[in-house]
């Protein structure tokens, strides 16, 4: 606890889900010095335990540990709960935190389902003191941040179109490796859900407002699965702007991300996170072939973390990741009593677009996303289309 006049103490942070992402999340908080990681919740006692020794090999003091969030939130001491757990648990365990009145960081994606996600919505929107954010991390990249003030300033002139690849490759043990991997019930679908999503929400940031979906998807590389490992997509705009999408965890050796974005008067392209191209015409100096992308990034990294939506001093430096860039975020809108940077709406939205994609692949139609956060596919199981190497339904 800070005894220094004027400095708030730091925000205690609970943990929950001690696997992969939640180690990551502890670790960036261990960096914050905004931030005390004082428990760690995961029903495997291992898990809490190593993550646990490494805090104090950091030479933070070592947290609690507990087997449930209810028995965290029972012992107290906690302002904000990161959830890193398995997605189906997601907006389960964020409304538990939520009603026991603590601040609530939710990793990627918000849900599997709409119908818990909306009911968080509705839950968080009766306590506006209680910052809900959703871990969009990649918002934060320099790249990003150049294309979207780009795009915010009408640089590119109308924005026509883009294109979104999500080339990954994930071995059979990949699935394999844990009885969640590849289930409806708790990773909410494959390539798109769980890979994909962050470029989809990129997508979305940088387009606006989806209207409907057309889609397919397919089980063809991998064995013992019950989501797709490929699915396609042309997303429509309210601009009128026209998106594929393309996500895949086949595709040998991994070709990694790309995002294209293209208007009347510019493009960029965004590879693994990194902007390798960038022509807005306003910056020609004469040569219309000209990479401008070196300039760009230079003036986002200089700039604002948010662009041109909040000139702030950026986190970028300091934390030297993109997660630690949103946890410096949540920190700041918690005590400032404002909307943290990527809010729970923006995290119901992508988790939409994607229903909207499974549901136009297992329905064979067009799907509006504002029908699917309405409700009107509530209770519609989703499905991969046909294995075409067996010709045996998924």
């Amino acid at each position: 606890m800070s005894t220094t006049p004027g400095v708030p103490a730091p925000l205690r942070v609970a943990v929950v889900g001690c696997g992969v992402i939640g180690r990551l999340h502890a670790e960036v908080a261990a960096q914050n010095g905004d931030l005390d990681v004082v428990a760690l919740v995961d029903p495997n006692p291992d898990r809490t335990a190593a993550v646990a020794d490494q805090l104090v090999a950091a030479g933070r003091p070592a947290p609690r540990r507990f087997g449930s969030l209810g028995e965290a939130l029972e012992a107290g001491g906690v302002d904000v709960v990161s959830i890193c757990t398995p997605s189906g648990e997601h907006a389960g365990l964020a409304l538990e935190a939520l009603e026991a009145g603590t601040h609530v960081v939710v990793e990627k994606p918000l849900d599997v389902a709409i119908e818990p996600a909306r009911k968080l919505r509705d839950a968080a929107a009766a306590r506006p003191d209680q910052v809900v954010a959703v871990i969009s991390q990649h918002r934060h990249d320099p790249s990003a941040i150049a294309v979207h003030r780009a795009l915010e300033a009408g640089r590119f002139g109308r924005v026509t179109s883009a294109v979104a690849n999500v080339d990954w490759y994930r071995t059979q043990e990949y699935y394999d490796s844990g009885a969640w991997r590849g289930t409806w019930a708790l990773d909410g679908g494959g390539a798109l859900m769980n890979q994909g999503v962050h470029t989809l929400d990129l997508l979305l940031w940088f387009l606006g407002e989806p209207v409907d979906v057309v889609a397919s998807t397919a089980r063809l590389g991998h064995e013992r699965i019950e989501v797709e490992d490929v699915a396609v997509a042309i997303v429509r705009f309210a601009s009128g702007a026209l998106a594929t999408l393309h996500a895949s965890t086949t595709v040998y050796p991994d070709l990694g991300v790309r995002l294209q974005v293209h208007g009347t008067d510019g493009s960029a392209v965004i590879e693994a996170d990194e902007l390798t191209f960038f022509h807005a015409r306003d910056a020609e100096d004469g040569d219309w072939t000209a990479d401008q992308s070196a300039d760009e990034i230079g003036a986002a990294a200089a700039g604002s973390v948010r662009g041109a939506l909040d000139p702030q001093e950026s986190h970028v430096a300091q934390y030297g990741s993109s997660h630690g860039t949103q946890w410096a975020d949540v920190v700041a809108a918690i005590r400032e009593r404002r909307a943290p940077w990527v809010t729970l709406d923006d995290g119901l939205r992508a988790l939409a677009t994607v229903r909207a994609v499974y549901l136009s692949a297992t329905l064979g139609e067009r799907v509006r996303v504002a029908d699917v956060v309405d409700g009107r596919y509530d209770g519609i199981a989703t499905r991969t289309g046909e294995d075409v190497r067996t010709g045996v339904p998924a």
